[in-house]
């Protein structure tokens, strides 16, 4: 799953150019492979490495690519190695395990789709604040079979997808759109869970299919007949629009930020790390992701890790980096987002 030249150009100075700041103490609606309860794990509240008690910090994760760039931060934790004490959610459902939870005060910290950060802002008056962006384009269509080379060749078919009323519906609505398809009309689109998705294509009892990485590789790993029939983050840069596909990120309950500001700090740090070294040795990261349940098993993570697309955007540059895909959004559907561009206090700049 080879990027464009300009994309992949694109992800390798965002991430060179704001691991730096992450560094400096400042950092795909995910569809989870497998679909799996919530696990919750707790270590014991030994000193931090510093020397300081360790702040109590409930964080939480969605299995798949959005959860995957913090595996080495949960293995320190569980090692009792992180400044501050993470009491882990290891979810599968945003809309029942972390929206929830960060709402009444139970999650402090949580890996989400983009949209939903949005979202959360606003139904919460405030309440939730971006932390970090951490993925950008992780969607493809794979098709068993040979017949798909470009958006117009959709035409006509049926697509099994995951991620309705999330990233991927949106994404995938505004890129058949700008060529000239409109959804459930010259697409037919069946929304099914990730774990459907996966079973069927891996069975061949489908044609088409939209999953993100790591489900899409998972797929392809089952069935040597599947291929990357379009990227989609190819896609959306092809279309020029002054946006970049960004689909995952952290946020972060208002309150908490406020009153624990070097906690928060605490993690940025712990977190850019954790995603520099996922990033930079997969083979090493991939028995951590898949400890975590993050990837169904390591050989999968292993094989995904490159094409996860990760990043740590923090501060000032968050607004920059997704300023244009919510405004893509926005104008395509603003209830995508909550009902419209979040403002400047979005944006955690401690």
């Amino acid at each position: 799953m080879k990027r464009s030249l300009l994309a992949a150009a694109l992800c390798a100075a965002l991430t060179l150019t704001l691991l730096a700041g992450c560094s400096g103490g400042g950092e795909a609606e995910n569809s989870p492979t497998p679909s799996q309860p919530a696990q919750t794990e707790s270590v014991s509240p030994d000193p931090s490495p510093s020397g300081g008690e360790r702040t109590q910090v409930n964080f939480a994760v969605l299995r798949g690519p959005t959860g995957v760039g913090a595996a080495k931060l949960l293995s320190d934790n569980a090692d009792g190695l992180t400044e501050n004490q993470y009491n882990v959610t290891i979810a599968s459902d945003p809309a029942t395990e972390i929206s929830p939870n960060l709402i009444n005060g139970t999650l402090d910290i949580a890996a989400v789709s983009t949209n939903l950060a949005s979202t959360l802002y606003h139904r919460t008056e405030g309440g939730v604040q971006l932390l970090a962006l951490n993925t950008l384009g992780v969607l493809y269509i794979l098709e068993n079979g040979d017949s798909v080379r470009s958006v117009s060749d959709l035409a006509g078919r049926t697509i099994y997808a995951t991620g309705q009323a999330s990233n991927p519906e949106y994404v995938l609505n505004h890129l058949l759109r700008q060529n000239g398809l409109e959804p459930g009309e010259d697409v037919d689109i069946q929304w099914r869970t990730s774990d459907e998705v996966t079973a069927l294509m891996a069975a061949g009892e489908i044609d088409l299919c939209m999953l993100p990485v790591p489900a899409a590789t998972a797929v392809q790993l089952q069935n040597d007949q599947v291929r990357a029939a379009l990227d989609l983050t190819q896609l959306w840069d092809e279309l020029d629009n002054g946006s970049v596909l960004t689909m995952g990120c952290v946020v972060v309950r208002t309150e908490f930020a406020q009153e624990n500001p070097e906690a928060v700090a605490a993690f940025l740090e712990e977190y850019a790390a954790s995603i520099d070294f996922v990033s930079s040795d997969p083979e090493a990261a991939a028995p951590m992701v898949a400890r975590f349940g993050i990837t169904a098993s390591e050989e999968i993570a292993l094989a995904a890790i490159p094409d996860c697309s990760l990043v740590c955007i923090t501060g000032a540059d968050m607004r920059d980096s997704i300023q244009g895909y919510y405004e893509v959004l926005a104008a395509a559907d603003p209830a995508s987002i909550g009902g419209a561009i979040p403002d400047d206090a979005f944006y955690y700049i401690p």
